[in-house]
Order: structure tokens, then C-alpha cells, then sequence
């Protein structure tokens, strides 16, 4: 691979103006078609097995005029303080905007608050529900327009109204500035370690390019393969991370190249065919954790995950020849300042020499000393921090979860105040009595058990379809829809199901939109267990072949499992608990959104292996050309703490730069993502690893000589580089072995 790599690094040299001529040409494409592409579709669920999803797809085909998952709108009307919606004047103005609303296309239903129950019981609040024959995506702006002059002109006879539902989707302000924050820092922190602006600029110019890319690309086919815009913004957030931590890589070895007596085009060939087949792999192993989570049976988050897998191949291929492209054009620009005032570049000597007091350097042979006491404060460290993961509690927040600053979740809490907490997360019974011998009777069976059952406040007449061997019962629970109560009243009443269809001959399916969060949330705390075997499985196999080590990849796993879990720890202790929860801007706390901790595990674990396939691969060259284990750790941590470090800080800039957003998932993906990216760089790979390859010294690069055989061979530390030099060029003074 190392020679194959070279070949293209060299190539991309040459054929710099084709090369960078191709990437601009296909972002330009991606950018027009993002531009004539329909507008991204809402994040929805679609979870086959679950016996929400069932129950929809049963809606679907009994009650073909209503569906399940159509867009709906609930206009929320409250009164100044000390008067009632029932007062006459207020009254005229909802049933006139009512009415006007119900003319309008793409409605099929608005019900009236005043004869359908829709009023609280002090009359200071009531509600309409319109539903429409389309999905949210579906409307045009003429009808969610009417939607909103509607609640304006209830709104100008001086009550508060709000709109919740899927049908206005009025999206939190996005702030900018939080992004570019992120970027800016990632900036000073490429001019520091490379102490050129140039050299800087490269890794921000080609993840720019490729995020650019993957982001249009992505908007592109967003209607097509039903990409929501989450989906964009998280892609977004790891190809701009992994970009620039790529590019940084190969800029950082190519300046280490360049400083050991090779020419430009020599030391790009060579920094694409080391550093470069240690970007293959670090991407691979992101590959891998992103798209397994296609497994997990959830259609939106193995969409999430495909295209930000997407997104980091398109990261590799752009470090890979856009790189060494634009070394071509910038050529000694991106040496530091130092080097380009010599005639010829430093030796290894003159280099090295430099480096012999690094702090990294320092560092790895204080570990070395105290390998015991680094690795066990490094393990109780993060195990304290991972404490409040113990804890997690899983599920979908829905407008509750939204900032106070949108018309949804001002909706919610006017409805959990006049109506109680559960009237936002009422459930749907579907009665299938389709063999029941009297389905009237069997509907009033159901109703009268569901009445009897704890948390349960009111229970609606039962609604026939046409064929009337199928009903509808709406219950309200006592509690709020993200409760562990109301969970446990799903399952109650699923619990009775049984026995229902005993007596009654009626099968019943309990869903909704509570129901089917709690479904989602059980089917991906499920498959936990399995995507992390997936996952780490082929992880543990492909960085096998990197290292030919055994201890080493299952060494480099269980450090992930670390991280991960301290970066869950702070996830609850801020989200759930409410710890510092005003610094991060969170205005509810509740349960962590479900998706989170899979997510999660996916990102950090590919990231993980990234650092672990940068610091060990450096560590390992060393010590198969020859070194001691301890000083094979000195000679990785002499050659590449420093750029790790700033991978991490720059991953970490990335990251927390998404704390500012105000989607509640975005958020929870921007403090989760920094905080393990930082224990795993720093504790993990930067004091544990060491730790532990000096404990275990010269028995860290054993493998059986079986798995030997049945392992390929893959050239990472490119000895066949050091055995070769380009036709027609004199060997420099010295040359170190890659």
C-alpha cells in the first residue's frame, strides 16, 4: 500500500493544476444540484418491527382517509389572565379563523375546541386540530402560511397563541458564530504547530473542500433518499473534523520529510505513502463504525450514519490527492519560516536534536517511569467521570425539549398547563376487531379496561372506520409523553393485551407518537450490545492487520470503551442531571435523546481509532527498525504527540463549536464528541497507551504465528519507501528510514 501510495502522492504533485481542476469541477456539481434540489424532509421514524409501526401501517390500510403519518397542526388559544376563550368576543375570532382555516387546501379536518372537548376546564385555554392530507414536507407555503394568518388574527383580539404540531415547523434561530468559533480556533491551532500560515491554511482549505462537497452532495439527494437536515448538519460536523485532522497528518510528515533532505515532490510521495496509509486505515475504521449503523433497524439514524460515512471517504481521497496538490503549489511556503531562510532543508540530525526536549517527548519518558501510577490514575479518572452514566435514562424528547423561544414549545407548555402534562403525549389504541363477533362491544370492552388502569386520565369514545371492524381510542396519561411513567404505561397496557383479545375476540396495538418513541428508544438500547460487537469485531480485525499485534487492537477497543462511557457520564450529568447546564445553554433537562449513545459510539469509536492508528503506527516503525520498546514510545511521542494533540484540539474546537446550536441533538453531539474526544487523546492514547506498551514491553507486538500467516500484509511503516529513490535524483546527504 505504502508504494502504491506514494505513486498517487507523487502523481497528484505533478498533475496538481488536473487534479485540483477535478475537485473544484465535482464541487461545483454537487453545488448546483444542492441548489435545484427540493427542500430536505423532516426527521421522521420508520421503524419496522415495532408494534407502533405496525400499528400505523394497520391505520393506513383500515382508515384510508386519515394518515397516520400526515402532517397536523394544534392551534393553542389562551386568555388574558382572568377571562376565558368562551367569552364571546374571543369565541367569534377562533371560529372565524377556523372556519377560513378549513376552506383551505390540503386540509381534510379542523375540529371545533368549543364542541369537541377542546377547552380546559377553567376555560383559560383550548385547542383546534387541523390535519392535513400530506406529509409536513408535502405543503406548500400558501397552506402553512394560512396556518399562520390564522393564528395571528386570534392573536390580534389580544389572546396568546401558539402553534404546535408537524405542520409549522418554526426552526430555533441558528447562530452562525458558533461554527465559525469552532473553525477559528482550529486555525490558531494549525498556525502554532506549524508556525506558518500557509502550512495552516492547507488543512482548513481541503476540509472546507471536501466538507463542501459531502454537505452539497448529501442536500442533493436529500428528497430522493430521504436525508433530513440533521442529517446534512452532522455530516458536516465529523467531515470537517476528520478533514482537517487528515490533511494535518500528511502536511505534518511532508514538513518532517522535507526537514530529513528530500526534495518537494520526494517528500510528498513519501509523507502520501506513510502518513497516507495511516489515513486509509484511521478512515476505514471510521467507515466501519458509521455505516454498521445501518444494523440497528432504524432508517433515519443508518441514513445518518451512510452519509457521514460518505463524507469521511470523501475526506481520505481529498488528503490523498488534493493534498500533495496543493503542496505542489504552495512548495516551500509550507515549510516554517526557519527552513525556508536555509538553501536545503535541515537533516535528521539537526531535526531531531530539536525535538530531544519536546514536552512530548518528556512526557512519554515520565510515563515510562511511572507506569503503574499513570495507568491506574487514568483508569479511576475516567471511571469517576463515567459514574453518571450509570444512570442514563433513554428517549425521544419532542417539543418539551425544544428552546422557550419556538411557537412548539411555548404550545406545550400552554397545553400542559390547562390540559395536564400528558395531554401532549396522549396515546392511540388501535382496536382490531376484525374476528370479534360484536366490534362495538369489543371497542367498549377495551375502553373500560384502559379506564381501569393506573395513569390513565381520560379515555375518548371509540372511532370506527367505514368497514367498522376497526376503532381508534385516544387515552391521555396522566404524566408527560418522555416520563419513565408513561413508559410504564405503554407497557401496561400492551401487557393487557392478552387477555383482552380473550374476552373480547379484539386485538389491540398501542401507538402514537409516544409509543412510537418509546419503541425506538427500546429497539436502539437493544442493539447496543450487537453494533458494538459489529463494530469493534472488524475494528479489531483491521487494526490487526495494521499492527500485526494482538494486544495492541483489543488494548486500543477497551480504551474506546473508556471514553466513551466518561463522554456518556458527561452527557447525563449536563443534559439529565442539569450540571452546568446554564454554561452549555441547556433550558430543559430530561432524559438524553435516544439516538445519542449509538451515535455516539459510532463517532467516537472511529475517532478513537484515529489516534490510536497515528501515535502507535509511529511507535511501531521505530521498533521494527530496530529500537528498544521504551524508546521506540519515545522516538512515536518525539515524532508525533505534537500533531496528535493538535488533531485533538482541533476535533475538540469542531465539536464544541456545535454546543451553541439549538437543536437539542446537535448540542448533546457537541458536548458528548468533545468531552470523549479529549479524554480519549489525552488520557487514553496519551497516558494509558504508553502505560501499558511500557508495561508489557517487547510482548505488546506478539501474534501467533497462525494469525500471521492468515493476516495480509499491509507495508504502513513504508520500509519498501526507504529501499527506493526516485530514477534520476542524487540520494541526499542522509536519508532517515520512513
Amino acid at each position: 500500500m505504502a508504494t502504491l501510495l506514494y505513486r498517487l502522492g507523487r502523481l497528484a504533485f505533478r498533475k496538481r493544476r488536473i487534479v485540483a481542476l477535478v475537485w473544484v469541477g465535482l464541487l461545483a456539481v454537487a453545488g448546483v444540484g444542492a441548489a435545484m434540489a427540493p427542500t430536505a424532509p423532516d426527521d421522521g421514524f420508520s421503524v419496522p418491527g415495532t408494534e407502533a409501526q405496525r400499528a400505523f401501517d394497520l391505520m393506513d390500510e383500515r382508515f384510508p382517509g386519515v394518515k397516520a403519518d400526515g402532517a397536523s397542526a394544534r392551534l393553542v388559544f389562551a386568555a388574558p389572565d382572568g377571562q376565558k376563550v368562551t367569552a364571546t368576543g374571543y369565541k367569534a375570532a377562533i371560529d372565524r379563523a377556523l372556519g377560513e382555516l378549513a376552506s383551505g387546501a390540503q386540509v381534510t379536518s379542523v375540529t371545533d375546541p368549543f364542541a369537541a372537548g377542546g377547552v380546559s376546564k377553567d376555560g383559560s385555554t383550548g385547542y383546534a386540530t387541523v390535519s392535513y392530507d400530506g406529509k409536513a414536507q408535502d405543503l406548500t407555503a400558501s397552506t402553512t402560511r394560512s396556518l399562520a394568518d390564522a393564528a395571528q388574527e386570534v392573536r390580534d383580539t389580544g389572546m396568546t397563541v401558539e402553534v404546535g404540531g408537524t405542520a409549522l415547523k418554526e426552526s430555533p434561530e441558528t447562530n452562525p458564530t458558533t461554527e465559525l468559533i469552532g473553525v477559528t480556533v482550529a486555525a490558531i491551532v494549525l498556525v502554532v504547530t506549524f508556525g506558518s500560515l500557509v502550512a495552516a491554511g492547507l488543512p482548513l482549505l481541503t476540509a472546507l473542500i471536501g466538507v463542501g462537497l459531502g454537505v452539497a452532495s448529501i442536500a442533493a439527494l436529500s428528497s430522493t433518499l430521504g436525508l433530513s437536515a440533521t442529517t446534512n448538519k452532522l455530516a458536516m460536523m465529523i467531515g470537517l473534523a476528520v478533514g482537517i485532522d487528515y490533511a494535518l497528518f500528511i502536511v505534518s510528515r511532508y514538513r518532517t520529510e522535507r526537514a530529513e533532505g528530500h526534495d518537494a515532490e520526494e517528500a510528498a510521495g513519501r509523507a502520501v505513502g506513510t502518513a497516507g496509509s495511516a489515513v486509509v486505515f484511521a478512515g476505514l475504521t471510521v467507515v466501519i463504525a458509521l455505516a454498521g449503523l445501518s444494523v440497528v433497524g432504524v432508517p433515519m439514524l443508518g441514513k445518518m450514519g451512510l452519509a457521514a460515512a460518505g463524507t469521511v471517504v470523501v475526506a481520505v481521497l481529498i488528503a490523498l490527492t488534493m493534498v500533495p496538490a496543493l503542496l505542489g503549489f504552495f512548495g516551500g511556503k509550507v515549510l516554517a519560516r526557519s527552513a525556508r531562510k536555509q538553501r536545503r532543508p535541515r537533516l535528521k540530525a539537526s531535526a531531531g536534536s530539536s525535538q530531544e526536549r519536546g514536552l512530548g517527548v518528556r512526557w512519554a519518558r515520565f510515563v515510562l517511569r511511572r507506569p503503574v501510577a499513570v495507568l491506574l490514575l487514568g483508569v479511576v479518572g475516567l471511571g469517576v467521570v463515567a459514574v453518571p452514566a450509570m444512570d442514563l435514562k433513554l428517549a425521544l424528547p419532542g417539543d418539551e425539549a425544544q428552546p422557550t423561544s419556538t411557537t412548539q414549545r411555548r404550545a406545550y407548555d400552554l397545553l400542559s398547563d390547562g390540559f395536564g402534562p400528558g395531554f401532549n403525549g396522549p396515546l392511540t389504541i388501535l382496536v382490531d376487531a376484525k374476528g370479534a363477533d360484536d366490534p362495538k362491544s369489543a371497542a367498549q370492552q377495551v375502553s373500560k379496561t384502559i379506564t381501569a388502569t393506573a395513569g390513565v386520565v381520560t379515555v375518548s369514545p371509540a372511532r370506527f372506520n367505514k368497514a367498522g371492524d376497526t376503532a381508534m381510542i385516544t387515552v391521555v396519561p396522566a404524566t408527560g409523553p418522555s416520563t419513565t411513567a408513561t413508559k410504564e404505561l405503554v407497557h401496561a397496557i400492551r401487557g393487557e393485551a392478552d387477555d383482552l383479545k380473550a374476552e373480547a375476540g379484539a386485538a389491540i396495538l398501542v401507538s402514537g407518537t409516544t409509543a412510537m418513541n418509546i419503541d425506538v428508544s427500546q429497539k436502539l438500547t437493544d442493539a447496543l450490545v450487537p453494533y458494538l460487537a459489529l463494530v469493534g469485531g472488524l475494528a479489531v480485525l483491521l487494526l490487526m492487520v495494521v499492527f500485526r499485534s494482538l494486544l495492541v487492537p483489543v488494548k486500543a477497543a477497551l480504551g474506546f470503551l473508556l471514553s466513551v462511557t466518561a463522554g456518556l457520564g458527561v452527557i447525563v450529568a449536563v443534559f439529565q442531571w442539569g450540571w452546568l447546564a446554564d454554561l452549555f445553554g441547556v433550558e430543559q433537562t430530561g432524559p438524553v435523546m435516544s439516538m445519542m449513545p449509538i451515535f455516539m459510539i459510532g463517532v467516537v469509536f472511529g475517532l478513537a481509532m484515529d489516534y490510536e492508528v497515528f501515535l502507535v503506527t509511529r511507535i511501531r516503525e521505530a521498533y521494527v527498525h530496530g529500537e528498544r520498546p521504551s524508546a521506540a514510545i519515545v522516538s512515536g511521542f518525539r515524532h508525533s504527540s505534537r500533531v496528535v494533540a493538535a488533531a485533538a484540539f482541533i476535533m475538540m474546537a469542531v465539536f464544541a463549536g456545535f454546543i451553541g446550536m439549538p437543536e437539542p441533538m446537535l448540542k448533546m453531539m457537541g458536548v458528548g464528541l468533545a468531552s470523549a474526544v479529549a479524554f480519549d487523546a489525552f488520557v487514553v492514547r496519551m497516558a494509558i497507551v504508553p502505560a501499558i506498551l511500557a508495561l508489557v514491553g517487547h510482548r505488546a507486538w506478539w501474534l501467533p504465528r497462525k494469525l500471521e500467516r492468515f493476516l495480509p500484509r499491509v507495508d504502513l511503516e513504508g520500509e519498501s519507501l526507504s529501499k527506493q529513490m526516485p530514477a534520476g535524483e542524487p540520494a541526499p546527504a542522509e536519508v532517515s528510514r520512513v
